[in-house]
């Protein structure tokens, strides 16, 4: 081997190893517990697993002691003699009279783990919870009496929140003031909040109608580059996936710029939003103490006039990031709120796919076999440019002895060697870059089945086949420690598991079926190649893997159907590999 192929081979390691090493190190900051699956709901009587106090990809409480103490701090907060009960189609939970505040809500579509046994996910927690997360409206103004957090607040006898039963609570001030908090709920996750007050005094009075949503970061999804954890909102029509909390700790209050459309928390799968009913509120995210932060909607002042009631609403989403149902309340009027889910630039294109997607799911049943569907329509619509590739291929093929003597003629003159090389692929009509179009077209759906396994909640727990429960997490099954069957859990860049060595399987068999390049070089970088992949490919979700390798097996019986129409070409391909051996060994 000369000297620039051992310079070569060494960059080749060095970068390779680079690669295995420091991705394991950036997949363990950027995706902490990525490989474990979040702990299924606890009771006091079965308390949870130890887990790190990093957030995770889901979010929720990681802390044992956390688990156990919100069990239990549940267990004596929801009192049900001072609580009215809420039932829907997609939550359910209650309001506290205890300042009339919306503190216990869990979702009915989603459960809390991939095992269906874990019960719903939780959303709001009451206050003093290690989970706490809650809504609250109310009133501020000066040399008036108004209602606290510790107000009681009046409900009527048998109340229960339905969307077919609103729930009216009141509280007089003793001095001509009646106060009533209206709550209605829909059949998904929007809960209208009716402020209104009566006066029956004998002056004019000037309140400040607010509403804010108060919630910890112990529960927080991980907030990385392209994953947004914290507070959110739409201002002045722009949406904004920003503050993060350590900013707003750091700050104590941060100020978004414009009049709110709507703002709150938002997690990965889930969120909080405040969405006011006219374009006139001012917002501040707080941080009100080590770990609990709050957003803010403030109204105008208003004067009430004797004799005179005032009304304000306000909706409150709690929920699921659920794709469809925000476009709806979007298309109802609230600005931009189908953007909660952060799709980035290429929602243009994710969007479809998770369209698509669910289609092909309501056909089938399993959102596996659906994501094989699509790489079969990708591969499909793409069919007419890979016999194009070939085309070009044979093409090119028919012009390697040109090729090889302008670059045995001008060896000593580079530049010329190209010039003349260029020439003669526009006499022959010949594109060297027309078999690299069916990689480049499939990037973008790449992306966006990354993207929608990431965000979208639909495939949050979708199985597949067997060991595969969760296709939107990583692989569970490890071959180091034979599936699990030994006690320890292998570091990131050896966390290889079934799907990630078939996927180096199918794509050594892709390469292998591929012409062999003249260059050594070349030809070790792609020997090499389908092993780097398998290692970099394993934390990724699962259904991405699935995607990969089901792509790669159509590329396999494409490439064999095609060479049965081209048969020269798989003759010059075998050629091609006896004399790129040949040269391998001239080289050592």
């Amino acid at each position: 081997m000369d000297s620039q192929n051992q310079r070569n081979m060494i960059l080749a390691v060095l970068l390779t190893a680079l690669i295995l090493f420091g991705w394991d190190a950036g997949m363990r900051y950027l995706y902490p517990n990525a490989d474990k699956a979040k702990p299924a709901a606890i009771s006091s009587a079965s308390p949870a697993p130890e887990a790190s106090t990093k957030p995770t990809r889901e979010g929720g409480l990681t802390s044992a002691a956390d688990q156990a103490l919100e069990a239990r701090d549940l267990q004596t907060a929801l009192n049900p003699a001072t609580r009215v009960p809420i039932q829907a189609p997609g939550l359910a939970g209650s309001i506290n009279l205890a300042g009339g505040v919306v503190d216990d809500l869990v979702t009915n579509r989603h459960t809390a783990s991939v095992d269906a046994a874990s019960g719903p996910q939780r959303i709001y927690s009451p206050a003093g919870t290690p989970a706490q997360q809650f809504a609250q409206f109310g009133w501020v103004g000066q040399n008036v009496a108004l209602p606290t957090a510790g107000t009681m607040w009046t409900a009527p006898a048998g109340a229960k929140l339905t969307p077919q039963t609103p729930v009216t609570l009141s509280w007089n001030n003793g001095a001509g003031l009646n106060f009533t908090l209206t709550y209605a709920i829909d059949a998904d996750y929007m809960i209208t909040v009716s402020q209104a007050v009566s006066n029956a005094g004998q002056a004019p009075v000037a309140v400040q109608p607010f509403a804010l949503i108060n919630r910890t970061n112990k529960t927080a999804s991980v907030d990385i580059w392209n994953l947004h954890s914290g507070p959110f909102g739409a201002f002045d029509g722009k949406v904004a996936f920003a503050p993060n909390y350590k900013e707003v700790a750091e700050t104590g209050q941060f100020v978004p710029e414009g009049k709110a459309d709507w703002v709150g928390f938002t997690d990965i799968y889930w969120m909080s939003a405040l969405i006011p009913d006219r374009n006139d509120a001012s917002s501040t995210f707080r941080a009100v103490s080590p770990g609990i932060f709050r957003a803010d909607l403030l109204y105008p002042v208003v004067s009430i006039a004797p004799g005179k009631q005032w009304v304000r609403q306000t909706r409150l989403f709690a929920g699921a990031k659920e794709s469809a149902v925000l476009d709806r309340y979007e298309d109802s009027g609230i600005t931009h709120f189908g953007l909660t889910i952060d799709w980035g630039w290429f929602r243009w294109f994710e969007k479809p796919i998770l369209l698509l997607l669910k289609s092909l799911f309501s056909a089938v049943g399993n959102f596996g076999v659906a994501i094989m569907l699509l790489t079969v329509i990708v591969r499909g619509i793409m069919f007419p440019l890979a016999q194009r590739q070939f085309a070009s291929m044979a093409a090119m093929k028919a012009i390697q002895p040109k090729m090889k003597a302008l670059q045995e003629r001008y060896k000593d003159d580079r530049a010329k060697q190209q010039e003349e090389i260029m020439a003669l692929y526009k006499k022959e009509g010949v594109n060297p870059l027309a078999g690299c179009l069916p990689i480049f077209l499939q990037i973008p759906v790449f992306f966006a089945l990354y993207k929608v396994l990431t965000l979208a909640i639909e495939m949050r727990h979708q199985p597949f086949v067997l060991w595969i429960k969760d296709l939107s997490a990583p692989d569970p099954l490890h071959v180091l420690n034979l599936f699990g069957l030994l006690p320890f859990t292998p570091p990131a860049f050896l966390a290889i598991g079934v799907l990630a060595v078939l996927l180096g399987i199918t794509m050594w068999l892709q390469f292998k079926l591929n012409p062999a390049q003249m260059d050594p070089m070349q030809q070790q970088v792609f020997a090499i190649m389908p092993w780097m992949m398998m290692f970099i490919m394993a934390p990724f979700a699962a259904g991405l893997l699935l995607y990969w390798i089901t792509s790669n097996l159509l590329a396999i019986a494409q490439q064999a159907y095609l060479y049965s129409r081209h048969p020269q070409l798989a003759a010059q391909a075998e050629k091609d590999a006896v004399d790129a051996k040949r040269a391998q060994e001239r080289s050592k």
